[in-house]
């Protein structure tokens, strides 16, 4: 038998008291706090949630130091889009891709017709948010927006708003606020819906009563349609182009942010020729990314305005669309995949 001395043993037993402790401070980080009862305030008082049991569950969320730094250093900022564009359209993600196509074809169908969104456009963000429903975050949401509403001053106001969808959704769904998870900013699913986004546009395709984002492929693929619908996708119209530019271009014109608002004439004027023939009234946004050749210059019609609305980044839209091209080229010739192991 092994002798433990008295000193030693109260040594081992104060440490594991104290990471005890440590624990429980963590996780009722949000238990006292005057901006969290302000919350709580607003939920029984607009919503008749039950006070207790918010301030329980809130009480039980924990301040992850993790979700601080990844929304610190987002992938649109801090890369050029030579090395962003590299994140996704690799064989491997492109492969997935049509493999899902080929096991959701029905399905994908269906929807493309009723919403009238591509199917390759849909299954690229899949792609891009979570690799086809392999990586749908691992954070408790509960956690991730309790961190971001209270700890994160920049976008307090957002992940608080967040926060309460988010109850009111878990609520409308039957669901404890508890279990659910996603990623470092709330984000949930296949398609990664923050819950305003999941109250708003999430459908129940399969007629199960339950648009289930999580664990439905055919769920996930008519909530990403009804999203670019809503947000004003116009079915058979263009997305993005190349252009051509003068020496003397106005370089004004790429400061003037996501929205297509000029008429091709007017950037044609200003020294930007988009390469597809368009209406001289189509509407662009002018795009300068920095790739691996050098600079690129695009032009986004205002579908590609909608897919900016997923997430406000140039950069995330053209990966997404470019993504979505080399989905297509490659189902339509299935016999030149290879999928590895």
């Amino acid at each position: 038998m092994i002798r433990v001395s008295h000193s030693l043993y109260f040594s081992i037993a104060s440490i594991f008291f104290t990471a005890c402790f440590a624990t429980a401070s963590i996780a009722g980080e949000y238990s006292n706090r005057d901006d969290v009862q302000l919350f709580i305030d607003k939920m029984v008082k607009e919503h008749q949630f039950d006070r207790s049991e918010l301030s329980e569950q809130l009480g039980s969320a924990e301040k992850k130091q993790q979700i601080l730094d990844a929304i610190a250093k987002p992938a649109e900022k801090e890369k050029t889009w030579k090395d962003y564009r590299a994140i996704f359209l690799t064989e491997e993600r492109i492969n997935m891709g049509v493999q899902f196509w080929q096991e959701n074809a029905s399905t994908l169908d269906t929807i493309s017709r009723k919403y009238g969104v591509p199917p390759e456009m849909v299954i690229a963000i899949l792609g891009v948010e979570t690799r086809y429903g392999r990586n749908t975050g691992t954070y408790r949401v509960i956690d991730a927006l309790a961190t971001l509403s209270f700890d994160y001053p920049p976008r307090s106001k957002f992940f608080t708003t967040q926060l309460e969808e988010f109850f009111l959704l878990a609520r409308e769904q039957h669901h404890n606020p508890l279990e659910l998870k996603g990623s470092y900013a709330g984000a949930m699913g296949y398609g990664q819906f923050i819950p305003s986004s999941y109250r708003h546009f999430a459908v129940d395709f399969n007629g199960d009563n339950f648009a289930d984002i999580w664990n439905s492929p055919d769920d996930a693929i008519a909530s990403v349609a009804n999203y670019f619908k809503e947000n004003g996708w116009q079915p058979g119209q263009l997305i993005v182009t190349r252009c051509r530019i003068r020496d003397n271009y106005d370089a004004s014109v790429l400061e003037l942010g996501l929205k297509a608002t000029l008429h091709r004439k007017d950037i044609e004027a200003k020294g930007f020729t988009p390469i597809d023939n368009t209406s001289p009234d189509e509407l662009f946004a002018v795009y300068k990314f920095e790739g691996e050749y050098g600079s690129e210059f695009w032009c986004g019609a205002k579908n590609f305005y909608v897919i900016t609305r997923y997430n406000q980044s140039n950069m995330y839209a053209l990966a997404a669309y470019q993504l979505s091209r080399a989905i297509k080229d490659r189902y339509k010739a299935p016999a030149t995949l290879d999928w590895g192991d």
